[in-house]
């Protein structure tokens, strides 16, 4: 693991913690030149995961980036960096246990409002109005009147 200050590959391992749902391994390590702490995160990958984009690009799957969606969604309201986590690993095992390897942006997108239709729905909302890309907000009112449509069935 290369250090972050000096950008050496000789580090040593400090101290390992598993997560509460034992998924992911906190390791803390020192560099062997510097001697900087910093902490790595270990997580199985069952499979490599490509994104295919709306333009047809494929793109290798970014974990951060889904934690940044998340994260943007879920700004100034009472939810904790590791409730998103938990979010984003749930949606990443979905994805890995899938039988295609390439999965579409709009399966992610779904994943991610259901997600977060549990959690709050303010930033269900703030998500799919980014997903769905909204103009204006006619195109808002329209999405609310159809959830709370749904909401009645």
């Amino acid at each position: 693991m290369r250090c972050p200050q000096c950008g050496e590959k000789n580090s040593q391992v400090k101290d390992s913690r598993p997560s509460e749902d034992d998924t992911v391994v906190r390791r803390r390590r020192e560099c062997a030149a510097c001697g900087a702490r910093f902490t790595t995160f270990e997580r199985v990958q069952l499979r490599e995961l490509v994104v295919v984009k709306r333009s047809g690009k494929h793109l290798p799957f970014d974990r951060e980036k889904l934690v940044r969606s998340i994260s943007i969604a879920t700004r100034k309201r009472d939810i904790d960096i590791v409730t998103i986590e938990t979010l984003v690993d749930e949606i990443t095992r979905k994805l890995e246990k899938q039988s295609m390897a390439e999965i579409s942006t709009r399966r992610i997108g779904l994943l991610v409002m259901e997600a977060l239709k549990q959690v709050d729905d303010v930033s269900f909302v703030r998500f799919a109005s980014v997903y769905h890309d909204f103009q204006d907000v006619g195109d808002f009112s329209d999405f609310l009147e159809e959830l709370s449509g749904k909401a009645e069935e």
